[in-house]
């Protein structure tokens, strides 16, 4: 329950303390599929998980507020270390603004624990939890987005146009937005933590698969006609 005292603080007045903090640690960056709007959704999704599973809140909802408070961009070569940076400046921030000590290890590592990047398994619940949540924000029409604004602002295409779809290459989202779907998104549903985070990420997941469906059948009419308007005899020539 958000009225859970920490300290002499109830969680839901420590929840305001802990978007300032964020706020405080994003001062001089920013990223465009990492902002606040996705840590809220994080947050919302962390607090919905840890009641079905029975999670600790006084160690998920800081921990999801603040998992992204480094930000270091997609084509870093630190990229796989953000997730450890921002553990490692979270507890500095909760320890200076007081926030009990006894806690801190827990939500350091539920924090290091949350990026796909960095490949640590959670674990405590309290991490599965987090790592869930996240990954439910980089599915479904949510992820999609956030995929193709990222996407545009390193400057990337959408697609390979000699195969949009890899299934005759090996997929390389450093050079293709849609093939993220391929290193990543769609294999996010089957490595979920807990059972409630599982069936929406399914859901998720199904609806990247019709959007590829959907893609694949705009390309192909696309071609089919240029391949007609070719062939098609010149009005011109024939007069």
């Amino acid at each position: 329950m958000t009225d859970l005292l920490i300290g002499t603080r109830p969680l839901a007045a420590w929840e305001a303390v802990f978007e300032a903090l964020l706020r405080r640690a994003w001062a001089d960056a920013s990223d465009p599929a990492h902002d606040l709007e996705h840590v809220r959704r994080v947050v919302r999704w962390a607090r919905r998980l840890a009641l079905a599973e029975g999670a600790d809140l006084a160690v998920v909802l800081p921990a999801a507020w603040l998992h992204d408070c480094v930000l270091v961009p997609k084509d870093h070569p630190e990229r796989p270390l953000a997730s450890r940076k921002a553990a490692d400046r979270a507890v500095v921030l909760l320890r200076e603004a007081g926030y009990p000590e006894s806690l801190l290890p827990a939500i350091h590592h539920a924090i290091e624990a949350h990026s796909f990047s960095a490949g640590i398994p959670p674990r405590t619940l309290e991490a599965c939890v987090v790592q869930d949540a996240d990954r439910l924000d980089a599915l479904g029409a949510i992820g999609l987005a956030r995929m193709v604004m990222l996407g545009g602002a390193t400057g990337r295409p959408l697609y390979d146009p000699a195969e949009p779809v890899p299934h005759n290459r090996p997929p390389d989202d450093r050079r293709f937005v849609l093939d993220h779907l391929f290193t990543k998104l769609l294999h996010l549903a089957d490595r979920m933590q807990t059972d409630a985070g599982r069936r929406e990420a399914q859901r998720r997941a199904a609806f990247l698969q019709t959007f590829l469906e959907e893609l694949q059948r705009e390309l192909a009419q696309t071609e089919a006609a240029s391949v007609r308007d070719s062939a098609r005899p010149d009005s011109a020539s024939n007069r």
